[in-house]
């Protein structure tokens, strides 16, 4: 375990975030802290939860999964930008967890709202070739959405 600091400091929200072995977590008074759903991610889930549940999740949601997929993907994006991202990805991914995806026209609503924090966070990170990569796999997936 090392006792440097991240590559670059995270933004603060009042002094909850802090670092814990290279990945952030947040505070104590957290519900579920981010280090679980960094462990649940896993790019073989991702794809598998895209594939299967595209249309359920609708296209909001996906677009927000892409372009975070994308941006963790690139080696140019900071580890604080890709903890974040890997804890809302594997939120995604995780079958139980607020609002249970499976539940009709809410399903997906509380993993919109961890994609779009992740989302808003991480955004000075966010690359218009990120944003292109997702457009391309929506327009397969979704082939009469409007970006």
């Amino acid at each position: 375990m090392s006792s440097e600091p991240p590559e670059e400091t995270p933004p603060t929200d009042g002094g909850k975030i802090s670092t814990n072995g290279g990945a952030l977590r947040e505070g104590a008074d957290s519900v579920e802290t981010q280090h679980d759903y960094e462990a649940s991610y896993s790019e073989a889930g991702f794809w598998t939860k895209v594939g299967k549940f595209a249309v359920a999740a609708g296209v909001d949601v996906i677009r927000k999964a892409l372009v975070l997929y994308h941006c963790l993907q690139d080696p140019a994006t900071p580890k604080w930008a890709k903890a974040k991202i890997l804890g809302a990805l594997g939120y995604f991914i995780v079958p139980v967890d607020a609002i249970p995806d499976l539940v009709p026209v809410v399903g997906f609503s509380d993993d919109l709202g961890v994609l779009a924090l992740a989302f808003a966070t991480v955004l000075i990170h966010i690359e218009p070739g990120h944003r292109a990569e997702a457009e391309q796999r929506i327009e397969k997936l979704f082939p009469n959405a409007a970006a």
